[in-house]
């Protein structure tokens, strides 16, 4: 392999073979066959003079491309369709004079570029599909285990680790939402012309519009869709692209969600990524573990997050019936965004493998919740000392006071919390050691975690798995 040359490292580095095969070159190329085989067969069916020998001959040779060929006409053509046409010409002499008939490059163009979204974003889904489920497992496994909630990154109200990888998976089912709308709702271009009148076609089947409709439904079909978008001008609206790409991005956004949250957890060391019996974490301090796949996720995620302006841009700024200031773009910015984004995917399917997945480290996050508690527990000491005959206004003021001592001991002289000493002590209260250790205990202080958890994979989650099922996808990750 040479170096001399930049290699994407989308290739080399990120994207599985599985996706980058969707944007390859024989992916593309043989799909334009296709689509010069089902115009060819459509408009045979429909009485134009296309032999079926035409047609099975286009057919035998949608995979076998001579790319040298095709390169030579296209210096000479200085056009990629007419090269391909001419290519194909060659390799089928019988059918070579009705290829591409009536058609303009956007007919194999785009209508290809339709079919890769389509097929790209069914990849994306079924791993999608596969993250929510090792998430909701994950979330199930420890649904009642307190750990600290922040609020502005600051130690407020229990949660459970469980509860809080439902806010993860929540956000990724709003994401498959989206991709379910979109792919359901993608449409060919079709077969449309040159500036979307089907002015060739009508020449063609001699004014008569139900052919011309019905080579278009036939065209569908044999390309697997249901519909044809009604009305464009030389291509499909631009807005599809960004409407792609935008979903794309969205999953994007939840990754860099939930990977910045456990960067935090490995910084507080809570949760880990998984790491590797070999793996270095850094080349100067021997002791590290970094969250480097992590790390990856949030740095791909801003990658794909800001390419969606691509698109954006680009269907802003089509003039009238099309423009060509679109196609290098497109090229680059939608084949990379779910290059991205099956980069991303792939990371998520490792990093929530429950066989070898992230780890949990129980003992820290107790200790943790352990430090904080007393801070939380506060207003049931006092509302029980209220129903022992208290004066609440009284309690809270000592509260107030003993909390800022405790604070002060933690901060200033590194000591552990002692608050709850310092209450006790205090005959204000009447609470016995018994009592103090009845309230202080973390699962007191989750509120309904461990039934949200239960409810939300019966109802968001489980539902979607039936009607998806679960692939058996494995993370596919070079380094």
């Amino acid at each position: 392999m040479s170096n001399q040359s930049y290699e994407s490292p989308f290739c080399t580095r990120y994207a599985s073979r599985e996706m980058q095969y969707l944007f390859s070159a024989d992916k593309k190329f043989s799909t334009w066959r296709r689509l010069w085989v089902a115009l060819a067969r459509a408009e045979m069916e429909l009485g134009l003079n296309v032999t079926q020998e035409q047609v099975d001959e286009l057919a035998a040779h949608i995979d076998d491309i001579d790319y040298a060929a095709a390169a030579e006409y296209e210096k000479k053509f200085r056009h990629d369709v007419m090269a391909h046409v001419h290519t194909y010409g060659d390799a089928c002499p019988k059918a070579a004079g009705i290829i591409h008939l009536g058609a303009t490059s956007c007919y194999v163009g785009d209508n290809t570029d339709i079919i890769i979204m389509r097929d790209a974003l069914t990849v994306v889904k079924r791993k999608l599909v596969k993250v929510i489920a090792q998430l909701a497992a994950f979330a199930d496994r420890y649904k009642a285990l307190p750990c600290l909630a922040y609020t502005h990154l600051q130690p407020a109200q229990l949660t459970t680790i469980g509860k809080r990888a439902t806010l993860w998976c929540n956000e990724l089912l709003m994401d498959l939402e989206d991709l379910d709308f979109r792919l359901s709702s993608l449409k060919l271009l079709g077969s449309k012309g040159t500036t979307g009148t089907q002015a060739s076609f009508m020449e063609l089947f001699e004014g008569d519009t139900d052919k011309i409709k019905t080579l278009e439904a036939k065209i569908a079909r044999e390309m697997g869709f249901d519909a044809v978008v009604p009305v464009s001008g030389q291509t499909y609206s631009r807005k599809v692209d960004y409407q792609v790409c935008s979903v794309l991005a969205g999953i994007a956004q939840s990754a860099m969600k939930f990977s910045n949250d456990i960067r935090l957890m490995q910084s507080f060391k809570e949760m880990e990524e998984p790491f590797e019996k070999s793996q270095i974490g850094s080349s100067a301090m021997a002791y590290k573990r970094n969250p480097m796949r992590d790390e990856r996720i949030t740095s791909l995620a801003r990658y794909v997050m800001c390419d969606v302006l691509n698109p954006a841009f680009t269907a802003g700024t089509q003039w009238f019936e099309r423009t060509l200031d679109d196609s290098a773009n497109k090229r680059i910015s939608v084949a990379e965004a779910f290059l991205g984004t099956d980069a991303i995917l792939n990371i998520l399917l490792n990093v929530t493998d429950p066989d070898n997945g992230f780890v949990v480290y129980e003992k820290i996050i107790r200790r943790r919740v352990m430090a904080e508690l007393p801070f939380m527990a506060t207003e049931n000491i006092m509302m029980d000392a209220v129903k022992k005959g208290g004066n609440r206004q009284e309690l809270h003021e000592k509260i107030r006071q003993y909390s800022m001592q405790a604070g002060a001991r933690v901060k200033q002289e590194g000591l552990d919390n002692n608050l709850c000493e310092l209450i006790l002590q205090d005959p204000m209260f009447m609470i016995s050691k018994e009592e103090m250790d009845a309230i202080m205990k973390p699962e007191n202080f989750i509120g309904r975690c461990p039934q949200q958890v239960e409810e939300f994979i019966a109802g968001c989650v489980a539902p979607v798995l039936e009607a998806n099922g679960v692939s058996d996808d494995k993370a596919e990750i070079s380094v």
